[in-house]
């Protein structure tokens, strides 16, 4: 019965709220010790760290057809050539796996190869999440004019 009045509250409370406020209203009517959803945090290991320099993305013009496959530096971005569009690549993991909220690589080995990418247009970004070479569909970037596809990868020196 407590559960149903405070749920009940809580709906009021939430009620005729903006966004902002329904999530601080939420997440302050969550109980103590109940998890609320937490961002990812991406933790790149030491036998990673510095292993890798670039990666490669194709970029597919839908318009044309044409693809062209750019490198990138980790950590650098690129003004896609002809367009508003710049890629950033934050990280790469080798071997990506998920662990709760971790995204991390399980090992230097390249057997799940992932980029995490923003994508800016006009200085606003329009995308941020992972390109997958083995799985380019999964959460892939929606635009209408360009696709981006994890192609390859550089190792350091």
């Amino acid at each position: 019965m407590k559960l149903l009045v405070f749920t009940l509250l809580a709906m009021v409370a939430v009620a005729g709220c903006t966004k902002k406020e329904e999530k601080q209203a939420v997440e302050s009517a969550a109980p103590k010790g109940q998890v609320t959803k937490k961002e990812a945090k991406v933790v790149v290991p030491d036998s990673v760290k510095g292993k890798w320099k670039a990666v490669k993305i194709a970029v597919t013009d839908k318009n044309t057809k044409k693809d062209t496959v750019y490198t990138v530096n980790i950590g650098s971005e690129l003004a896609l050539p002809n367009s508003n569009l710049t890629i950033k690549v934050e990280n790469f993991l080798p071997h990506f796996m998920m662990e709760g909220t971790t995204l991390t690589s399980q090992s230097n080995e390249p057997k799940n190869p992932a980029a995490q990418v923003r994508v800016i247009e006009n200085g606003k970004e329009i995308f941020k999440g992972w390109l997958f070479t083995l799985y380019p569909t999964t959460h892939a970037f929606q635009h209408p004019r360009y696709g981006f596809t994890l192609v390859d990868f550089v190792p350091a020196g």
